[in-house]
């Protein structure tokens, strides 16, 4: 059973009809209602096709936050082999909320960087949500280094509200660890490809974004601050949040068409939680599709990176 979100209710109502029919039939206390299932999940499939054909941004980033949405392991466990993940930042600790270490896709050493929300209460208190704190960023640093030292690609998936904002956090250099590990992405001299896989949070998305593609799912996110966060500042009612959402440009059709990103991934009917397993294959299609054309591009990397983002709003 979904999680359905309040613009879904149509599709509920639908869809639990159909779950009830089903039911009776399996338990026999129903004449055979093939035909009337049938009709419901026709309209059912209509109905969600009729939602999702003109999402608002609001919605968008409800979608982008489904809790049953595939989350970076699950493209790590479904697009990589031989993942070994690193732990530390060899100065504070480990945080669980950035994922990170080597792997083979489709046969090619790389160097895999993601945030993870968890799936449940429990792993969701030990990823702290996808908010990381200094030591994640300084963490994500150093296997950025070590793939700079052994000339492995990069891969990024991104999918976090935004840094952590807590006092210890602050007091171990937040701002510090966020800028270096942006300035660690654009220093690399290897390939670089970011999927925004959810939500891409203010600097604690760009810390790990700044690739020489970046991509983003097709109900994914990408923004500066939370819609709740530009509502507080803005209107200092974070209830407009949809007001927000709407003003900052956040969808990845707005953003493809100001060239922040590169491309969008189109995920199934009724979004990645839908349909998980075709979303991350079309991912890895598309990151293969990215590095193939990387590959042959007779370029500086690093200089790509960078002007690639200095252009970003460039109007002259």
């Amino acid at each position: 059973m979904y999680h359905y979100l309040e613009f879904e209710k149509p599709v509920a109502e639908l869809e639990g009809k159909i779950l009830e029919l089903k039911k009776l039939m399996e338990e026999g206390e129903a004449v055979d209602t093939k035909e009337e299932i049938s009709r419901l999940e026709k309209r059912a499939r209509d109905a969600l096709r009729d939602v999702y054909k003109s999402l608002a941004p609001w919605q968008k980033a409800q979608v982008a936050r489904h809790p049953d949405r595939p989350h970076c392991l699950d493209y790590v466990g479904s697009l990589f082999t031989d993942f070994t993940p690193l732990a530390g930042d060899r100065a504070y600790g480990e945080d669980n909320a950035i994922v990170g270490g080597f792997a083979r896709f489709r046969g090619e050493p790389v160097a895999v960087i993601g945030q993870e929300k968890g799936s449940d209460t429990a792993t969701r208190l030990k990823h702290n949500f996808g908010m990381a704190r200094p030591e994640g960023y300084r963490k994500a640093v150093r296997i950025m280094e070590l793939a700079e030292r052994f000339k492995t690609p990069v891969i990024s998936l991104v999918d976090t509200a935004g840094a952590y904002p807590g006092i210890g956090a602050e007091e171990r250099g937040q701002a510090e660890a966020i800028a270096r590990s942006t300035a660690a992405c654009l220093a690399l001299t290897v390939p670089t490809v970011s999927v925004i896989i959810g939500e891409g949070g203010s600097g604690g998305a760009i810390a790990i974004a700044t690739a020489n593609r970046v991509y983003m799912l097709e109900h994914a996110i990408y923004s500066v601050i939370s819609p709740e966060g530009a509502a507080s500042i803005l209107w200092h009612d974070s209830t407009r949040a949809r007001d927000a959402a709407t003003s900052m440009k956040i969808t990845a059709q707005d953003l493809l068409d100001m060239k922040v990103i590169d491309a969008i991934i189109a995920e199934p009917l009724g979004g990645a939680h839908r349909g998980a397993e075709a979303v991350i294959q079309a991912t890895g299609e598309q990151i293969a599709t990215a590095f193939e054309e990387l590959s042959q591009a007779e370029t500086d990397f690093r200089d790509h990176r960078r002007e690639k983002f200095l252009a970003i709003g460039r109007t002259l």
